[in-house]
């Protein structure tokens, strides 16, 4: 609607994961370095963790696009599925037919189709997304299939994509062979507020007007409040401020503009209605009634927020232990200690040089003022044992 008034050639801020928009983070940089090595280098599993519009589907789409043709890759975006169902999507992405098959049927085509791939030189690649929603007997089953291998090789490498829970559900104890087999994890983390600006002027800049609107800072800060760095939620902002200054025939964009929109879509209600939830319970604000259920689940959080505080409050006194100023301190210390020792085995030499001297010259009274030489020592204390053993 709003193309041809800022002469974009499409809309910046499409809520559409297209790779041409990419925008490469930090983070996204290093998962993007991540997925490459794990595919080149044919690791096991590839476990890829961000929050909901993070970026994880565009990183995977570009992914994708750069695969040579020796990869052959099999796509599940379904995952709220039965093991017979996950078997036969994974199948028919391959191409194989898996019509009328029961579940022993379709895992024995797998095995033979991923057998004759690797025989032609294909690397076979599965990636699941939304993996947080398999279940543990679904998990299993994925780990199930990388047990199909050759004696030097694995026929299949997967690559598991989800929200953070996805790290809850494998933390769980009986999936402990499962986490083994991980060989490669990242997390996507929310954009800074550095990059979330660059993020906006680069979609701006794509779209074919870099220039097309001016945004205050009070602008882009307010946009990054309400988005907490999600690129998601903020093309979702951006696409309505751009409507909203359409509308309005103005091509400067102002926070109260941004605060305006935010009110229209109930972005607060919408995406944080949960952390809102957290902070009623922390009484930052007034709670609203709970059930006795939900107010036990509520408990348990705040529990487990008090326990994950105490152990970062213990990591930082041990990071402390650790500073340079403190471990110098040690150095010198040390230091001294050397030195100290260094005399006190200085005086005790002296000590026994001078204990020698004293008993060689009683030896020699002994023999009539003759110093005693090492064999009349020996001769002397030869005596005094023959003497002690005839007591007995």
């Amino acid at each position: 609607m709003y193309e041809s008034f800022f002469n974009f050639r499409t809309k910046p801020f499409e809520l559409v994961p297209n790779p041409d928009f990419i925008y490469l983070s930090k983070a996204h940089r290093r998962a993007m370095t991540y997925l490459d090595y794990g595919i080149k280098e044919k690791a096991g599993f590839i476990l890829l963790t961000g929050e909901v519009g993070s970026g994880k589907t565009t990183i995977l789409r570009d992914l994708l696009k750069k695969l040579d043709g020796r990869v052959t890759v099999s796509k599940v975006f379904n995952t709220k599925v039965t093991s017979e169902q996950l078997i036969a999507m994974i199948n028919d992405d391959f191409g194989l037919p898996v019509k009328g098959k029961d579940k022993v049927q379709l895992l024995k085509d797998l095995f033979d189709f991923l057998i004759g791939q690797y025989a032609k030189g294909y690397h076979s690649v599965l990636i699941i997304d939304e993996a947080q929603n398999l279940s543990v007997e679904l998990l299993e089953e994925v780990r199930m299939l990388s047990n199909l291998e050759t004696d030097s090789a694995k026929l299949l490498q997967i690559i598991l994509s989800g929200q953070p829970e996805l790290r809850r559900v494998l933390s769980l104890p009986e999936l402990q062979q499962f986490r083994q087999r991980i060989n490669i994890s990242c997390h996507i983390y929310p954009l800074t507020r550095a990059e979330a600006e660059e993020y906006i002027f680069h979609r701006l800049e794509i779209a074919g007007n870099k220039e097309a609107v001016n945004f205050s800072e009070t602008a882009l800060d307010s946009i990054y409040q309400y988005s907490r760095g999600i690129p998601r939620l903020m093309n979702i902002i951006c696409d309505f401020l751009l409507l909203s200054a359409f509308v309005e025939e103005t091509r400067e964009l102002s926070a109260e503009m941004v605060t305006d929109v935010i009110g229209d879509l109930e972005l607060e209600n919408k995406y944080w209605e949960f952390e809102h939830a957290i902070k009623a319970v922390a009484g930052e604000q007034a709670p609203r009634a709970f059930g006795e259920e939900e107010q036990k689940y509520y408990d348990e959080i705040r529990q487990l927020l008090s326990a994950l505080n105490l152990r970062i409050d213990a990591l930082e006194k041990d990071t402390a232990k650790m500073n340079p100023a403190i471990s110098g301190d040690a150095g010198k210390r040390l230091d001294l200690y050397e030195r100290f020792l260094k005399e006190h085995m200085k005086k005790t030499d002296g000590t026994l040089a001078e204990l020698r001297r004293q008993f060689e010259e009683y030896g020699s009274r002994k023999n009539g003022g003759l110093a005693a030489g090492p064999r009349e020592i020996r001769r002397a204390k030869k005596s005094f044992f023959r003497r002690f053993a005839d007591l007995f």
